[in-house]
């Protein structure tokens, strides 16, 4: 068991927040301006860029929280999370990065909800993306809430006092510099969660490839046999194959709709740098996704759950895991790695999220625009607002959790990109300009999201203690695509009907 010391994380910790800051305040004066502040005014490099990307998309949910589930319930949880998810993001990635790029850099949008607003020619759709944001404050819960864990074990202080102290640092440093600064520290912590990742990954791999009584596997079957099993029946999450793998691939496509992970390709000044960007990207994705591996580590570590002399929270085993199995310096190393796992994703939200807010919905229903000399002064007033709200959900789903505080973020923002497929689908892969498919898409998602989680629709929802937001998810998204696709066909037979006389008009003339 390391003995690290408490003092020493606190100056390593203090050290690797300046060096944020200093980059924060580097670029800082290119974001006079909404427009600079959300997608950045300096030329960036691919793999810069890719970084950035790969350090938002895996978060303290992959390094910290994710790995929890596999501990609690095996094989079930890192298909879901480890194998099929990451396929699904990586595929969407590829299909949706250019198209998304291509429109949003000729009409300059800002966000999901203004690219939305510019493609369908409809303020109401981009106002509606624009209030729904809202959501994605589950996910900083979520990040905020891991980061705090990690934290607190490691220097042993109350969680209340770390998660206002983290709250107001990286709000602050953020809302002070905007993209630039975004990806500069994002390019920073991915590097460091590069390295952690190889190290953790590592740690356990002997127990991986070793024989008899000592391979991992055995380990884990000797403490619960269910642990090796592809579906855990005894699981909220991980029952059957439709929650592991058509739950997860559907959710897995869907994620990508996200402000903070789609506008990133417009950080890029040159169609010809995507391809290399999306490589980079992918090939980081799959060092950081393969985090969760680390869950397994962990339970065979602790098969009994408990960590002295007390029962592990699931939020709480990896952070127990790092700071007990590992030297001192390397647990240092693995929790500065673990923090800026959440910052990276953190950043990004707190950049995107009152950028959307006040772009979107604030500044259209007050009757001015993105270059208005009040924007940001609103932009960075909704982010104190943001801060304040984050701090009080985080302290509750620190003391009262429903099993995690992944439950309470995914019943966010699970309902957000829910809700973007279809508009963001139509959006990009057809020419079709009829408000209805969007605005229908979207508010049939909502309502099949919140029916089927809050009034315990399907043998899955009925009497769970815990719920599981991606079956929500996943029949939202399907009820959604075949509304929508049932009115797109509608509007395209009708065109046709309606195109017959002309044709037959325009024949009659030519004969005659």
């Amino acid at each position: 068991m390391s003995q690290l010391s408490p003092n020493l994380t606190i100056a390593a910790l203090s050290i690797f927040v300046l060096l944020l800051i200093g980059m924060v305040l580097k670029s800082r004066t290119s974001s006079d301006n909404l427009r600079s502040y959300a997608v950045g005014s300096v030329r960036f490099s691919p793999i810069t860029v890719a970084l950035a990307l790969a350090s938002s998309l895996t978060s303290a949910a992959t390094f910290i929280i994710n790995p929890g589930f596999i501990s609690l319930y095996g094989l079930g949880a890192y298909l879901a999370f480890g194998v099929v998810m990451p396929l699904a993001i990586f595929i969407a990635l590829v299909f949706l990065m250019k198209k998304f790029r291509k429109y949003g850099v000729h009409v300059g949008s800002l966000s999901i909800a203004d690219w939305l607003g510019k493609r369908f020619s409809s303020p109401f759709l981009q106002k509606m993306f624009g209030a729904l944001s809202v959501l994605l404050i589950t996910f900083i819960v979520l990040i905020c809430v891991g980061i705090t864990k990690v934290i607190s074990k490691a220097i042993d202080a109350n969680e209340l006092y770390v998660l206002i102290g983290l709250v107001i640092v990286v709000f602050t440093y953020i809302m002070l510099g905007g993209a630039n600064s975004l990806v500069y520290t994002n390019s920073i912590q991915a590097v460091v969660m590069v390295i952690v990742a190889g190290v953790m990954l590592y740690s356990g791999a002997g127990d991986v490839f070793a024989s008899g009584e000592a391979n991992l596997f055995h380990q884990l079957s000797a403490v619960d046999p269910k642990l090796v099993m592809p579906f855990n029946d005894t699981s909220p999450l991980f029952r059957d194959f439709f929650e592991v793998v058509v739950c997860n691939a559907l959710i897995g496509i869907a994620i990508v709709c996200q402000p903070h992970i789609l506008t990133k390709s417009l950080m890029l000044k040159e169609d010809h740098e995507v391809n290399r960007f999306l490589v980079y990207s992918i090939l980081l994705l799959v060092l950081f996704f393969s985090v969760v591996f680390v869950g397994f580590y962990a339970r065979a570590y602790f098969p009994d759950l408990m960590f002295e002399g007390e029962p592990l929270q699931m939020d709480g085993i990896i952070p127990a895991f790092v700071v007990s199995k590992f030297s001192a310096y390397v647990s240092l190393l693995l929790i500065i790695g673990l923090i800026a796992a959440g910052l990276s994703t953190l950043e990004g939200l707190i950049q995107s999220l009152p950028t959307s807010i006040t772009n979107d919905l604030l500044l259209p229903l007050m009757g001015r625009d993105t270059d208005h000399s009040s924007a940001m002064k609103i932009n960075r007033i909704i982010g104190v607002l943001i801060a304040i709200v984050v701090v009080y959900l985080s302290w509750q789903q620190l003391t009262s959790p429903n099993l995690s505080v992944a439950i309470f973020a995914q019943n966010g923002v699970y309902a957000f990109f829910s809700a973007a497929f279809v508009p963001v689908f139509y959006g990009i892969f057809t020419k079709v300009q009829n408000k209805l498919i969007p605005v229908v898409g979207t508010l049939t998602a909502l309502g099949v999201y919140y029916s089927v989680y809050y009034l315990e629709l399907t043998p899955y929802m009925e009497g769970a203690t815990t719920k599981n937001p991606a079956i929500a998810s996943a029949l939202a998204l399907i009820i959604s695509f075949l509304v929508s696709g049932v009115i797109y066909i509608s509007l395209r037979v009708a065109e046709k009907k309606d195109s017959i006389p002309e044709v037959v008009e325009d024949l009659g003339k030519s004969a005659s």
